[in-house]
C-alpha cells in the first residue's frame, strides 16, 4: 500500500523526493505515480501525493542472466 506525503508550501518535486526516497534523482518515480499533479512545480500546502515503494534495483544484468 502506497503511503502519503501532504505537501508544504514551497515544496517542489526534487526535495520532496529527497526527504521521502533519500535522493533527489527519484523525482521522476514520484512524478509518474502523482501524474494528476503534474501541473504544479512549486506546490501549496495541503497537496497529498502517493509515495510507491521505490522498485527493487536489479541492475543492468537481463533477467536470464540474475
Amino acid at each position: 500500500m502506497a503511503k502519503t506525503y501532504k505537501t508544504k508550501s514551497g515544496d517542489v518535486w526534487d526535495g520532496i523526493a529527497k526527504e521521502v526516497y533519500g535522493n533527489e534523482a527519484y523525482a521522476y518515480f514520484l512524478m509518474a505515480n502523482n501524474q494528476e499533479q503534474l501541473g504544479y512545480f512549486v506546490f501549496p500546502e495541503g497537496i497529498c501525493l502517493k509515495v510507491e515503494e521505490l522498485p527493487e534495483d536489479r541492475g543492468n544484468l537481463p533477467d536470464w542472466r540474475r
